[in-house]
C-alpha cells in the first residue's frame, strides 16, 4: 500500500486547507473518511468471503476423505462378517451332519417352541391422569408441578423469628 508519513500528510492537509478553504474542509474530511471506511469494509468483506470459500473447500475435501474411509471400513466389516458367517455355517453343517441321519430315520422329531405372541401392556395413562381430580391429588400430596430442590427447601424451611413470612 502507499506509504504516507507524517510530513506527507501535513503537506496534503496544508494544500487542502488552501485549495478547499477552512469552511468546507471539515465536511470534505468527513466525506473522505466515510469513503475510506466504506472501502475498508468492502475489502474486509471480500477477504472474509475468500476465507470462507477456502474453508468450505477444505471441509468438502475432509468430508470426501471421511466418507471414503467410512466406506472402506464398512466394506471391510461386511467382508469379515461374511467370512465369519460362512465359516460358522460350514462348521455348523459339519457338526450337525451326523445328527440329521439318526438310526430312527426321522430328523424332524425335534420340538420347536411357538413364537411368543404380542400382549398389550394395558396402560392407559390418559384415563389414569384424568380419572383422579386435582383437588384429591392436592389433598393427598401428589406433586403435579416440578419444583427445584432449592425452592422445595425454601418452601418447607421453618420461618425465622422476625422474618415476614
Amino acid at each position: 500500500m502507499i506509504d504516507f508519513g507524517f510530513d506527507k500528510l501535513a503537506l496534503i492537509g496544508a494544500v487542502a486547507l488552501i485549495v478547499i478553504g477552512p469552511e468546507k474542509l471539515p465536511r470534505v474530511a468527513r466525506t473522505v473518511g466515510f469513503f475510506i471506511g466504506k472501502a475498508q469494509r468492502y475489502v474486509s468483506d471480500v477477504k472474509a468471503e475468500v476465507n470462507r470459500s477456502i474453508e468450505l473447500e477444505e471441509l468438502q475435501k475432509m468430508k470426501s476423505q471421511f466418507e471414503n474411509a467410512a466406506r472402506d471400513v464398512e466394506q471391510t466389516v461386511h467382508r469379515e462378517v461374511n467370512e465369519a458367517s460362512s465359516s460358522f455355517e460350514q462348521s455348523w453343517s459339519e457338526a450337525t451332519a451326523g445328527i440329521g441321519s439318526d438310526a430312527s430315520g426321522s430328523g424332524s422329531d425335534y420340538w420347536t417352541p411357538a413364537p411368543p405372541s404380542y400382549q398389550h401392556p394395558k396402560k392407559n395413562w390418559r384415563v389414569k391422569r384424568s380419572a383422579t381430580p386435582r383437588w384429591f391429588k392436592q389433598r393427598q400430596g401428589v406433586r403435579t408441578h416440578v419444583q427445584s430442590g432449592a425452592a422445595r427447601v425454601a418452601r418447607f424451611r421453618p420461618a425465622r423469628p422476625g422474618s415476614p413470612r
